[in-house]
């Protein structure tokens, strides 16, 4: 998972491991599931110079990466590919995930559910007091223009057990590779267990509009955002 070491690499090459119809898992690969509330990735592979849609990347019941393929007619397992991700799509998803840690930064309340796409996204936190819109919107700037760095931490299973503050989602557990768990540490101001893709400053982010604040039951507050470009 090329995904995790670096994301930013947007080309890489890749050998065919297995064929399933129009579903093809690769030896590696820069292609981000679907996990997490954010999306696949989209992009392209390319065999011998023909260009083959990648229409999305998800994970089947093995936890293998699957690259869903718009035709993978002209494949054959053990082939040599060239794979490159949509950048545009994927480093908006990117700029999204990380200013839903900054968000969850500000709200002490524990997540219930999240949604990362390209025009907005959102968080549901299990609150029941007033979240005020125009506070969280001017601390949440605040954060991106302080330029915080982002970085990363392992932590073994037991460590995270020793440390349950640190889980702040209700509906999906940290996700693991091989065993361990990957924390995202924004500056001083946030830490928590996530495999997914992020900035490596917050100022990459951009201006960032908190949208509206639903009531979804008597203990469900959804904050949703959009980011300018």
């Amino acid at each position: 998972m090329l995904f995790i070491e670096d994301s930013y690499l947007k080309d890489f090459d890749a050998t065919i491991l297995n064929i399933d119809s129009n579903k093809i898992i690769l030896d590696r690969t820069a292609f981000y599931a679907k996990s997490g509330g954010q999306p696949g990735d989209i992009g392209k592979i390319t065999l011998n110079g023909k260009e083959m849609n990648i229409i999305d990347t998800v994970y089947d019941n093995k936890q293998n990466i699957i690259h869903v393929c718009e035709n993978s007619n002209d494949l054959k397992i053990d082939e040599k590919i060239k794979g490159k991700i949509n950048w545009e799509i994927r480093y908006k998803h990117m700029r999204m995930h990380t200013a839903l840690h900054l968000l969850c930064s500000l709200i002490p309340y524990d997540v219930t559910g999240g949604q990362i796409s390209y025009e907005k996204s959102r968080l549901d936190f299990n609150a029941d007091d007033k979240i005020e819109k125009e506070e969280i919107e001017n601390k949440i700037n605040q954060l991106v223009k302080d330029d915080h760095e982002i970085s990363y931490q392992w932590i073994t299973l037991e460590e995270l057990d020793n440390q349950p503050d640190l889980v702040r989602t209700m509906s999906v557990k940290p996700p693991r590779t091989n065993n361990k768990i990957r924390l995202v540490k924004i500056g001083s101001i946030d830490l928590q267990p996530c495999g997914g893709t992020h900035v490596k400053r917050t100022k990459e982010i951009g201006n960032i509009r908190i949208g509206k604040i639903e009531n979804k039951g008597k203990m469900n507050r959804r904050v949703n955002l959009s980011i300018s470009d």
